[in-house]
């Protein structure tokens, strides 16, 4: 197997990666009281010793008192900034390159959860998943409040001189909460069809661009399925995703991250390609796929049964060979294996270790 094609550069006008791995976000929770210390340093270190190409940060919450639902969930403010900084001086020094994925659980965070217990969660409409009304929707104050928030977390990134950032808009947490009908249902300027339920992300990526600029690379995650429906679909064809991703693309998205759960999965019938394939072809922008990379089962599955074997990545290399899409995210693969990225390129596919789930127990 020829994996050449995972270690050709990526050049794009605001960023240059030295091949087109990527490490996925993947929450880990060991920053206590939210700050990350010298044991998160060392393992985003050694994935950028491993030869990732970039390290896509585990999210990181924004300011805002419900955006987290955890004490150990890092925070991306106040005094977890100098945290931060450690971590970004010592990637650059190993030759890496890396970016904060900035996060607001919305309404996943159950009450009492997170670092203000007492605060109370938000959401777009109050509405955990269809037909379960769980808060009062948010005002437009408060989303201006959020609005400010996410910018602000942006500046830090650009301060603390991270390679880009990425805005979490996946996996039915805030952003997401706002994208799906089942968790929208305002008849405001933020709800309504597919494209102004994307209102909330765009005024988001207006907001940071208008204090950072147009130079500093904004990559966007999104996703079809939802924690709270695993079947869910945002767009139920490729004119419907086409209309759901103008507005984010002219808002200032450089770079779209497009979550599933198995990578080489068809999105829709009628063609192989999958969501990262449709949405490069559909924006012309660059894209990242993700899903079970090198891995026998998808994520829940693992949780499920404990380990995922390993497994070829013939399929992967043909896809990219194809420009289906420009950059593979990796997450457990990387977990068990901080030098996934150089046993790929060396061809010691025999070292690469099985995930197991008592992995997410500690940081290595």
């Amino acid at each position: 197997m020829n994996t050449d094609t995972l270690f050709r550069p990526f050049e794009h006008p605001k960023l240059s990666l030295p091949n087109r791995i990527v490490m996925a976000p993947m929450t880990r929770q060991f920053s206590p009281n939210g700050i990350p210390d010298d044991n998160v340093r060392d393992y985003y270190v050694r994935r950028a010793e491993g030869e990732v190409g970039l390290i896509l940060t585990e999210g990181t919450t924004i300011p805002h008192k419900a955006a987290s639902s955890s004490v150990r969930i890092p925070r991306f403010h106040d005094e977890a900034l100098e945290g931060w900084a450690k971590v970004v001086e010592a990637v650059h020094a190993a030759g890496g390159k890396i970016a904060p994925q900035l996060w607001h659980v919305g309404v996943i965070r159950k009450p009492g959860e997170g670092p203000y217990p007492d605060v109370q969660s938000v959401s777009p409409s109050g509405r955990l998943r269809p037909g379960k009304d769980v808060l009062e929707p948010l005002t437009n104050a408060e989303i201006d409040e959020l609005i400010v928030a996410y910018t602000s977390a942006a500046v830090n990134a650009v301060d603390l001189g991270f390679d880009a950032l990425e805005l979490h808009g996946a996996h039915g947490y805030l952003i997401d909460d706002f994208f799906w009908e089942g968790t929208n249902s305002r008849d405001d300027e933020y709800g309504g069809d597919m494209v102004k339920r994307t209102r909330f992300a765009a005024a988001i990526v207006e907001s940071i661009r208008a204090e950072i600029g147009d130079d500093f690379p904004v990559i966007l995650r999104f996703s079809q399925w939802k924690q709270q429906d695993y079947d869910a679909k945002l767009a139920q064809d490729p004119e419907e995703l086409a209309h759901f991703l103008e507005p984010l693309s002219k808002s200032g998205v450089d770079i779209f991250h497009c979550s599933t759960r198995r990578y080489w999965e068809p999105e829709f019938e009628g063609s192989n390609l999958n969501l990262a394939g449709w949405v490069k072809q559909l924006t012309g922008k660059p894209t990242i796929s993700v899903g079970s990379v090198g891995l026998t089962e998808e994520f829940i599955a693992t949780y499920r049964e404990g380990e995922a074997e390993v497994a070829g990545i013939d399929e992967l290399i043909t896809r990219m060979e194809a420009n289906e899409f420009d950059l593979i995210a990796v997450g457990r693969a990387l977990l068990a294996n901080p030098d996934w990225p150089q046993l790929i390129r060396t061809g010691e596919t025999d070292k690469i270790k099985t995930f197991k789930k008592e992995q997410l127990t500690e940081l290595f």
